[in-house]
């Protein structure tokens, strides 16, 4: 096999991003082609959207008589991994998370071979376009280069040392080593730019100048043309002496997304709000049953579909936000979140009707009380209770993490706890997606999101919301279930980018002194003011919840009476304070 080509090289003509393609492999002078390279272009534009375009390039390690299995293995499946994960992930935690299982798996089977020297061992070097960012994925020797205004520059460093002479020593490559380090970095794309990725038996042969002549004029090339030209470039490095496998594949940059204000409010304005609905009424095919929530931002409705017969709960937004951008921003995202996701914790939202004029989100109903309706009932709850809703509450959130997103807007009223004892998170419209921050956002939150009451401190003072800013809401909320009131004043609901609110943490004993102290301790660190005294991850948290922790009551023990026994401190300076009064009255009596 000379070359492999997992690719749909015709440019599409649907806006956003675009490239032509060309590319060629050559086994040179050697008998075998070690070398592959791939390139793939989604055909359905979501897809390209959120995943964006791959281009790969793998050199076999020469040494090796399975080289072409080990290239050819990586370029495949990478393009076909990297695709298959979570369309929340950013490309960086995609690729890495690929290829450390490309790499576990060369490096195991080339364990197993008879030979040592004969092992599945290949270079890397691929890009990832995604929106107007190139995302540059290197282990190796293999280069992308990136052409620009007529000048070339390097992208990638190779990962090797000059033995003596013309010899070269591999220092990094797939499948050579256990552990694996790939160099990331993103680069800026503009229209026009052309990216060349090629092996060592090309690059080696032909300086930058001399490639920065051969590229010239690729502004208007077809792709039968830049195929025709990376064949050329490979005719020249042979002519010039090289002796190895020769690669070489060109992506020119042809469109990039660039969506205006104007063309953004379009988008989201072009379907219609619906009116407020009652019982009774219709929206399209679905019978309004009950009205489970009419608010200021949105209204929610319990409906039956006479096409399946089946409850559902629809969620409009409310007709005042009609011509707010960021709004309607919020609640486009969060319908992509709960198309995208499947688990028991987070509600399901089903993908509207294409032929639809209304905008609204169809939800899988879920029964239950609100986890605030749940507190209001329960007033004083045993602690085994919250334990166990606590333990329920942390599983949506773990999964919100897994798939790159921290929620930002965690508070009672969007919670459901159902009869079974699950809970399920129903409103992620703040979710923060790392995979979507990628794609160009047109419009930015100008203030935090969320309740003030339950958001993190950081992210109150402006700093990006990160796991340990959901640890937070969390353990406030767990707090609150314990007690019926919050662990720090409220602040008020209306943003101040210079409020500077002092967080002194009311022990939960004040109002709970039934409680024990190790559970204080807890609740005191895992709603800590800086994230880097909180726990790190839920699972700590919720052992603690269960258990007292030996560590945690060092620190008590260390700690001033004032700390470990606020009551008892107080008790003890009113005694003293009484026997001064005593002393005195006794002395003046004389």
């Amino acid at each position: 096999m000379v070359m492999t080509m997992a690719a749909d090289t015709q440019q599409a003509q649907q806006p956003g991003l675009r490239v032509t393609c060309g590319g060629f492999s050559s086994a040179g002078c050697r008998e075998v082609n070690q070398d592959a390279f791939a390139l793939y272009q989604p055909p359905r534009l979501p897809v390209r959207k959120h995943y964006g375009i791959v281009a790969c390039i793998a050199d076999g390690v020469s040494c090796s008589a399975r080289g072409q299995q080990a290239s050819h293995t990586c370029v495949t499946q990478f393009i076909e991994d990297y695709y298959s994960t979570p369309a929340s992930w950013t490309v960086r935690q995609a690729a890495a998370k690929v290829l450390t299982g490309l790499n576990r798996w060369l490096y195991h089977h080339g364990q197993h071979s008879e030979l040592r020297h004969n092992g599945l061992v290949t270079t890397f070097s691929g890009v990832v376009f995604k929106s107007n960012t190139a995302h540059v994925i290197h282990v190796g020797d293999s280069r992308v280069y990136r052409l620009r205004l007529g000048r070339l520059e390097q992208l990638t460093r190779d990962h090797r040392r000059r033995q003596g002479g013309d010899q070269h020593l591999l220092l990094r490559a797939l499948g050579m080593d256990s552990k694996l380090e790939v160099d990331y970095h993103p680069e800026p794309l503009a229209v026009g730019d052309v990216l060349l990725l090629t092996t060592d038996g090309l690059h080696d042969w032909l300086s930058p100048s001399q490639l920065e002549v051969l590229l010239a004029g690729t502004d208007a090339l077809t792709q039968s043309e830049l195929e025709a030209l990376a064949r050329n470039i490979l005719q020249r490095a042979r002519a010039q002496g090289s002796d190895d496998n020769l690669t070489c594949l060109l992506v020119r940059i042809d469109g990039l997304p660039e969506q205006t204000l104007a063309e953004a409010s379009r988008a989201l304005t072009a379907r219609v709000i619906p009116p407020v609905l009652a019982e009774g009424q219709r929206l399209e095919h679905y019978q309004i049953r009950r009205v489970l929530h009419s608010g200021t931002r949105s209204h929610v409705y319990l409906a039956r579909s006479e096409f399946d017969q089946q409850d559902y709960v629809l969620k409009c937004p409310s007709p005042n936000f009609a011509e707010d951008l960021g709004y309607l921003q919020g609640f486009a995202r969060e319908g992509w979140v709960g198309r995208q996701f499947s688990h028991p914790s987070v509600m399901k939202i089903h993908p509207p009707a294409a032929s639809s004029p209304f905008l609204y989100h169809v939800c899988d109903f879920v029964p239950g009380i609100t986890l605030r309706q749940w507190m209001l009932d329960h007033p004083s709850p045993r602690l085994s209770q919250v334990r166990a809703i606590a333990a329920e509450l942390i599983k949506p959130i773990r999964y919100f993490q897994r798939m790159g997103m921290v929620h930002r807007d965690l508070k009672p009223e969007n919670l459901i706890l159902t009869d079974d004892g699950r809970v399920v998170c129903i409103d992620f419209g703040t979710a923060q997606v790392a995979g979507l921050e990628e794609i160009h956002q047109v419009l930015s939150e100008a203030i935090p999101v969320g309740a003030t009451d339950y958001i993190a401190p950081e992210y109150v003072a402006g700093s990006r919301a990160t796991s340990l800013s959901d640890i937070y809401s969390v353990s406030v909320i767990v707090y609150e279930m314990l007690t019926g009131q919050l662990p720090y004043a409220s602040v008020s609901p209306v943003f101040d980018p210079q409020l500077k609110r002092h967080y002194h943490y009311r022990s939960v004993l004040s109002s709970r002194p039934d409680l024990p102290v190790w559970l204080d301790l807890v609740l005191k660190k895992a709603c800590h003011p800086a994230p880097g005294s909180r726990y790190q991850v839920m699972s700590e948290m919720l052992q603690d919840l269960s258990a007292p922790n030996p560590q945690l009551l060092n620190t008590l023990k260390r700690a001033p009476l004032l700390q470990r026994n606020p009551l008892r401190f107080w008790q003890g300076l009113a005694w003293l304070l009484a026997m001064v009064v005593l002393v005195e009255s006794w002395l003046l009596l004389r």
